[in-house]
C-alpha cells in the first residue's frame, strides 16, 4: 500500500473550498474593521465639532 501525498478528488475540493472560505472571511473582516474605524473617526469628529460649538 502506498500512501498518497495528494488529496483525493473530494478531499481536494474540500480543501479548495476551505481555502476560498478562509480568504473570503479574511477579506470580509478587513472590510468590517475598516468600516468600524471610519465610523469611529467620524463619530469622534462629530463629538469634537459639537464640543467646539457648545
Amino acid at each position: 500500500m502506498e500512501s498518497k501525498k495528494t488529496p483525493s478528488g473530494k478531499a481536494a475540493k474540500a480543501a479548495e473550498r476551505e481555502a476560498r472560505l478562509k480568504a473570503a472571511l479574511k477579506a470580509n473582516m478587513g472590510r468590517r474593521k475598516a468600516q468600524a474605524r471610519a465610523r469611529s473617526a467620524e463619530q469622534e469628529g462629530a463629538e469634537a465639532e459639537s464640543e467646539d460649538k457648545g
